[in-house]
């Protein structure tokens, strides 16, 4: 089983850990196994979901992401913030405040990312008019949701939308705009996205459709929420409506299910969150039972981005003072259609290589060989009794199963199986 994190962002800390078996069943590619009362990650099969570190109460799996200490090597920092960041701290806190508390933390400059969102809403429905097939098409946006089709439904990479995610767009805008105007080198410029999310920094250090990131590197809200409370307390003043920069209630939406497909008036559309309703979707997409769908937006975090493992509110109430964002900044469009449809045409917002399959390994290379294993498989889940307890530190007995004939357990790991052994025995 694999030991690294090479291409991964999360972790167990086993000092925490105490083999509880909440984040193995939680594991929609069953990539975690508990060995000797502790959690372990094979990260062939990982795809950075999160939802093992949020079934962890014991606080054992750990986000990696991007420190201060990784912050000193700029010159010029600007923070990239998530719109899921204005809905951590209440109902009566404008985004301009939170975008001016940022840049106090030690940031030269911050910039709305909503905005972006917007701009990407308007490439999105011009990509849909000029292209009719495939369908439906799938959003881009959500890295877990890529990893989660490269890996088990490989066939529909075609559909992802070759258009990059906001949080990327912006950030090549800014890296261009910022060294012209500061006379500044690219590379000493550093752009951190404010993250709901760890997966986010596997997309930013492996991109899938890039050769490098716009990106720098990812801080998440837990560790970003603190400090910019603190400094919140010490303000007078509400920025709500008297706000210098254009706020887009149209972009804040994103933060939620459904807010990327809101924009897209004139074609079906269809929002789906969560793990287990994202996979039933790209089943039936599959299975060819959504075909007269145009676009699907689909998040892995229980409805959106607002309900990613890294925030601090309770996603509920993060999805009210978003509601409450929207009824004020309204849905008015606050950029420039000329603009987006030139940038649109110059390909700005294209992949710049396409998205491939890759799935899980896999049990040989070999066809015959492979056919042997499986009959073995076959013949070891006949002696297993299908309780999918979890006692034998895999997920389910199939599971079990796979990994016995994979040389990475053993039928005597089944606690039942000892039982009936043991009953057999004293017969």
């Amino acid at each position: 089983m694999a030991d690294t994190f090479k291409h991964h962002s999360i972790r167990i800390n086993k000092d925490k850990c105490i083999g509880c078996v909440r984040c193995m069943r939680g594991c929609p590619t069953k990539a975690i196994r508990v060995r000797n009362d502790k959690a372990v990650i094979n990260y062939e099969k990982c795809i950075d979901c999160g939802e093992c570190l949020r079934m962890c109460r014991y606080d054992a799996v750990e986000p990696i992401t991007t420190s201060q200490t990784d912050l000193k090597k700029f010159t010029y920092k600007v923070a990239l913030p998530s719109p899921v960041l204005y809905a951590q701290f209440g109902a009566h806190v404008a985004p301009a405040e939170i975008l001016r508390v940022l840049q106090s933390l030690g940031f030269n400059h911050v910039y709305d990312e909503a905005i972006m969102c917007e701009m990407i809403s308007a490439s999105i429905e011009e990509y849909l008019d000029e292209h009719t097939t495939p369908r439906p098409i799938i959003s881009s946006t959500c890295p877990v949701v890529v990893r989660l089709i490269q890996r088990l439904f490989p066939s529909l990479c075609k559909f992802i939308i070759p258009i990059e995610p906001p949080r990327e767009m912006a950030a090549k805008n800014l890296r261009e705009e910022i060294s012209q105007h500061h006379r500044i080198k690219p590379e000493e410029i550093g752009i951190i996205h404010i993250t709901p999310c760890a997966a986010k920094m596997v997309s930013i250090a492996y991109p899938e459709t890039m050769n490098r990131s716009y990106l720098d590197g990812a801080i998440s809200i837990r560790d970003i929420f603190n400090p910019v409370m603190k400094e919140l307390k010490k303000a007078k003043h509400s920025y709500l409506l008297d706000s210098e920069r254009p706020v887009s209630g149209i972009g804040i939406g994103w933060s939620m299910s459904g807010g990327e497909i809101r924009s897209l008036k004139y074609h079906r559309t269809i929002a789906a969150s969560g793990v287990l309703d994202t996979i039933r979707i790209l089943e039936d997409v599959e299975q060819g039972r959504l075909n007269d769908i145009e676009y699907l937006e689909l998040l892995i975090c229980p409805d959106g981005c607002i309900g990613g493992p890294l925030t601090v509110e309770n996603r509920f109430i993060a999805q009210s003072n978003i509601s409450r964002l929207k009824r004020i900044y309204g849905e008015k469009k606050t950029i420039d259609a000329q603009t987006v449809h030139r940038l649109y045409k110059e390909h700005f917002f294209s992949f710049e290589r396409n998205i491939e399959p890759k799935p899980f390994p896999g049990l040989d290379h070999d066809k015959a060989a492979a056919i042997r294993l499986l009959k073995m498989k076959e013949e070891y889940l006949r002696q297993l009794p299908g309780k999918d307890c979890g006692a034998c530190g895999a997920p389910d007995c199939a599971t079990l199963a796979d990994d016995i004939v994979r040389g990475e357990a053993f039928l005597k790991n089944c606690i039942y199986h000892k039982k009936i052994q043991k009953g057999d025995n004293h017969g």
